[in-house]
């Protein structure tokens, strides 16, 4: 009679549905839907007022970025801490750029460019100079902020360009355009990382990289290319932050993002060993962190414990993550 039950029609659509799905992502769900209700008891006047959710939508589309490539080179076996400070360095190469030439395209493409070499450091010297990934990043993210420092003096760099702004102000069909970025992102990222031999050829790398090697595949190309693109992400993500300040800023709003893009990669099942992770994971743990972050400003919660309730969550996030990979 159990065996009959199990097989019935609506049991069988609710098992592929969970399935489908994935267990770790309906505890995320869980917990975005717990931490809604919770601030909105708390500040439901404003919290769910549109422009607040439009604040928040703003507010994780430069972190969604980064946490999404933080999947892919997590992914990979690897980690990159650098991420915030090239976040930085490409706010003031765009701005410098942008100040020069009074062309929003040719600042784009420095911020890009800049973002990238500075992935293709951190790729090559990881790889060629057989160095853990920790340590090079966190070596790199000292000199990155560094040279953002010494460009710029140590001051901001303002942009007068209309053009560049809308793409941290403007709005299409009532989003911002942040947003839509972030969901173009999303969907590359997406079919790059879960639809493509070379994404699969990651989580193989990641999952075990003597058979990955004995394979034929080329690891150490593969894992330059992942610093790479995490360098042109980081890119991404300064040009949206140069474009809503107005500014080239060497600190000042990337600042930590390392750390929420680092925690929200673990919070959606990335394991410290690499080989898993996924980007609708990743997305869904930006949604954590972003709500969790706007709540908190919202119910006056001292900028101090806000610190601690970040770092708490990478714990526990990281905790997650190693417990169920052992009782895999």
């Amino acid at each position: 009679m159990s065996d009959r039950s199990a097989t019935a029609p609506g049991g069988f659509t609710l098992h592929r549905v969970v399935e489908r799905i994935g267990i770790h992502n309906i505890s995320l769900l869980t917990a975005l839907i717990g931490l809604l209700l919770i601030f909105g008891i708390l500040r439901g006047d404003v919290f769910f007022s549109t422009r607040n959710l439009l604040n928040i939508g703003m507010g994780v589309a430069i972190l969604g970025v980064l946490a999404i490539s933080q999947t892919g080179v997590i992914v990979s076996g690897g980690l990159d801490i650098s991420v915030g400070a090239m976040v930085g360095l490409t706010t003031v190469a765009t701005a410098m750029t942008i100040q020069a030439t009074e062309m929003a395209g040719l600042g784009i493409v420095a911020g890009l460019l800049v973002g990238g070499l500075a992935g293709l450091v951190n790729g090559i010297i990881i790889t060629y100079g057989r160095i853990n990934a920790v340590i090079v990043t966190l070596g790199t993210m000292a000199i990155f902020r560094g040279v953002a420092f010494i460009l710029s003096d140590g001051q901001s760099i303002s942009i007068f360009n209309d053009s560049f702004r809308w793409i941290g102000t403007g709005r299409i069909l009532g989003l911002p355009a942040p947003v839509w970025i972030l969901l173009a992102v999303v969907v590359g990222f997406y079919i790059f990382l879960h639809k493509s031999i070379v994404g699969r050829n990651y989580y193989a790398i990641g999952g075990n990289p003597i058979v990955a090697r004995l394979s034929g595949l080329n690891i150490p190309r593969y894992r330059v290319a992942i610093y790479a693109v995490s360098g042109v992400m980081a890119g991404i993500g300064g040009i949206l932050l140069a474009a809503r300040t107005g500014s080239g800023q060497p600190i000042s709003g990337s600042d930590g993002l390392e750390l929420e893009a680092i925690t929200a990669a673990f919070l959606g099942g990335c394991a410290m060993q690499g080989g898993r992770g996924t980007v609708v994971g990743a997305l869904l743990g930006v949604a954590i962190i972003g709500v969790l972050n706007n709540g908190m400003i919202l119910t006056a919660v001292p900028t101090f414990y806000q610190m601690l309730a970040k770092g708490t969550l990478l714990i526990v996030a990281v905790f997650l993550a190693e417990f169920r990979l052992n009782k895999a």
